[in-house]
């Protein structure tokens, strides 16, 4: 089963959890009293190489219909696009730079370059799954209604299927993230009456997707390659292109950071009279980080430091790195994992849990409690313990006894031992 008590399957007392948090709050004041003209002079240049890219772009696609133009198009456009999807909509709509007071780079009136409303972004990402991260029946992003990614989801023979559900997921992210604030599952599930205020509200938030997706469609698929005249049709194809590279990549940062193995999943009891404290460990036991240099970093968003954003989603993602040195200070203070890894080590982990997960527990060997995907504080007991040196054994410890016992099971019945 997800962890239903945080404390205890963190190994920490509650007085180490309300530590945690004080010195985390800490550093949220350090950054926001710091923020000045380099963060403002940083996202301004972001959003003029964005529009550089772009506009190159748009233009080498004049030219669509020779092969050389066509992929430096498809691939100016796709990393334009992932850029302003990523480092500045995503993070502008959390309100990481409202501090500045520009009305050009604030939450509440920038509209990214996606089907997806910005105000449904806002609902269900801001609020419900940063607030609910991985907590079960509350963050609709375990897996997106489609997919089953840890053994608390009951199987059914529709996730046989999955593997091929998460290829199209990946290929129309942006339709799949324009839909999710609809809810189409409820929608079938409850039947509302048409008049009823529900339905009402599910009437007025499906026009506005529908709207949305009109104007993108209308611009990629229409305006811009009816611009470029006779290389409409290559015009075309590049940016349907340029959509799915976009599409993909983001939705491969996304699952790095959420469905690796040691991001961890909640029972609802977790987030019932929550303390910050208790709720800073949640995000830093329910996220995964990628390794990396600074291209990583920048093209990712700076979702790559996934731990520090799901700690301070509205902090300026340029300053995600500096706040990664302390938070990882912090975690070995505390005994506490802090999972990262490589994009692709992380990204099989991801696929691996999404292959597996497609077929019912009894085909797996480990346990609910004890899986890679998802553990509980079932699989070892405890709170927080110090060896005969005073040195801190927590968490980390703990999981890392799991593996060398697991590894030793697995070696012994690898290689059993005869007698006689």
């Amino acid at each position: 089963m997800a962890i239903s008590d945080v404390k205890e399957y963190a190994h920490l007392t509650p007085e180490d959890v309300e530590a945690i948090g004080i010195e985390l709050d800490a550093i949220r004041r350090d950054i926001e009293s710091s923020r000045g003209e380099r963060d403002a002079r940083y996202i301004r240049n972001v959003i003029r190489l964005q529009r550089v890219l772009e506009l190159s772009g748009r233009g080498v696609l004049f030219a669509s219909f020779l092969p050389p133009a066509w992929i430096a198009g498809v691939a100016l456009l796709g990393t334009a696009k992932i850029i302003e999807n990523m480092e500045i909509g995503h993070n502008v709509m959390h309100g990481q730079w409202d501090w500045m007071n520009d009305p050009e780079i604030h939450s509440t009136t920038w509209e990214w370059d996606n089907v997806g409303p910005s105000e449904h972004w806002k609902i269900t990402h801001n609020f419900l799954h940063h607030k609910y991260t991985n907590v079960l029946g509350m963050d609709d992003d375990i897996g997106y209604g489609l997919l089953r990614v840890t053994r608390d989801q009951r199987w059914a023979p529709f996730y046989l299927g999955q593997p091929v559900y998460n290829l199209l997921l990946q290929l129309l992210f942006e339709y799949g993230v324009a839909i999710q604030h609809l809810e189409l599952g409820k929608l079938a599930k409850k039947k509302w009456a048409k008049d009823s205020p529900e339905y009402k509200q599910f009437q007025a938030d499906r026009t506005m997707v529908l709207k949305k997706i009109g104007k993108q469609a209308g611009k990629d698929y229409l305006l811009f390659p009816l611009l470029t005249g006779p290389a409409f049709l290559s015009t075309l194809t590049a940016n349907i292109a340029a959509n799915i590279v976009r599409n993909v990549w983001t939705n491969a940062i996304i699952f790095c950071g959420h469905f690796p193995d040691g991001a961890e999943k909640f029972t609802k009891s977790d987030c019932e009279n929550e303390t910050q404290g208790e709720w800073y460990l949640r995000q830093m036991l329910g996220s995964a980080n990628i390794t990396g240099g600074r291209l990583m970093h920048f093209m990712s968003g700076n979702l790559s430091h996934q731990i520090e954003h799901h700690l301070f989603p509205d902090l300026p993602s340029n300053r995600y790195a500096d706040i990664a040195v302390r938070v990882r200070a912090l975690c070995d203070k505390y005994d506490l994992p802090y999972t990262t890894g490589s994009f692709g080590a992380q990204y099989f982990k991801a696929w691996r849990t999404i292959m597996k997960l497609s077929l019912p527990n009894k085909y797996l060997r480990r346990t609910t409690d004890d899986a890679p995907e998802t553990k509980s504080e079932k699989a070892f007991g405890g709170t927080a313990t110090f060896d005969a040196a005073g040195k801190r054994r927590g968490l980390r410890s703990a999981l890392a006894a799991g593996r060398k016992r697991t590894a030793a099971v697995a070696k012994r019945a690898a290689h059993p031992v005869s007698v006689g």
